[in-house]
């Protein structure tokens, strides 16, 4: 029996399957999970990276409007300061207002005077034109 069997391999190859070994495929089996697990890895860290990157856009975004808005104030402030010196040079201090009233208060007394006197004026003038005319009236009876 044992010549039929050598007979009937002749006319075939016969290759010898190696065994796999544990040591072998233990290695085959960490490297095919190290590559799914840290591939997986790769995925969610860019997923964490796109939504960061994204955050910090936003975040730049709201800061860029933010400051535009602090800078707009910042203009209506100054224009407001520049506005408020033009105005404090322009208007009258305390010792101009004083000095003003003095001159007004002087002018005001001068002008009394001056009415008194025109007063005393028509008074006088009045009193001769009642004498004129006692001297008419008394002239005229007689």
């Amino acid at each position: 029996m044992a010549e039929t069997t050598s007979e009937s391999n002749v006319g075939t190859v016969v290759t010898q399957k190696k065994p796999i070994g544990g040591f072998r495929g233990g290695i085959v089996g960490f490297l095919f999970g190290f590559s799914l697990a840290s591939s997986f890895a790769a995925y969610h860290l860019l997923e964490e990276y796109q939504k960061a990157s994204a955050a910090l856009h936003e975040s730049v975004e709201e800061l860029k409007l933010s400051t535009e808005k602090v800078s707009a104030h910042v203009r209506r402030i100054e224009a407001v300061e520049k506005d408020l010196k033009a105005l404090s040079d322009a208007s009258a201090s305390k010792d101009d207002i004083s000095r003003f009233r003095a001159e007004v208060k002087k002018l005001y007394d001068g002008l009394n005077v001056d009415f008194l006197d025109l007063r005393s004026h028509v008074w006088g003038i009045q009193q001769d034109v009642h004498k004129l005319a006692k001297k008419d009236s008394t002239s005229v009876r007689i």
